[in-house]
């Protein structure tokens, strides 16, 4: 699967030991709670210290994206161990615009506006899709557990 195509395959919802979601409320210091949260998930599964900070900073800008600049109350935020070499960081806003996520192409001076940049450099593949679980917009991005 190339970067930013469509995937229509989501992490269980239960998967005991696999999978583990966070249901947070539409505001900044939700980032942080999934920063933490993310880390530790991954601590706990043994992924390397540099993969688990990729993934901390691709979790932090798609939640700081859905945050920022879409509406509801509510980001469902999830990562699955989807084998032993790899893993799937989603997040589901409320936006029900059906708009989907604009292309950004951020000047030299821009404070903001490179976080999808971010997300495809680091992840092997991503994408965006609707959401079943919100009916907003579900950001994707799948990483190895080692570089």
């Amino acid at each position: 699967m190339s970067p930013h195509t469509t995937s229509t395959r989501f992490l269980d919802a239960v998967r005991p030991g696999r999978t583990h979601w966070l249901e947070l409320p539409s505001h900044r210091t939700s980032v942080r709670v999934a920063r933490h949260a993310t880390q530790a998930r991954l601590a706990s599964w043994q992924v390397p210290d540099e993969v688990c900070a990729n993934a901390v900073l691709v979790v932090s800008e798609l939640v700081t994206n859905a945050v920022l600049h879409t509406p509801g109350e509510w980001v469902v935020c999830g990562v699955g161990r989807m084998t032993e070499e790899r893993f799937r960081l989603e997040v589901h806003d409320g936006d029900l615009t059906g708009r989907g996520i604009p292309e950004r192409c951020p000047g030299l001076d821009d404070e903001g506006g490179r976080g999808l940049l971010l997300v495809r450099e680091i992840a092997d593949s991503w994408g965006i899709t609707r959401s079943p679980l919100t009916g907003g917009n579900a950001v994707w991005a799948s990483l190895a557990t080692v570089l």
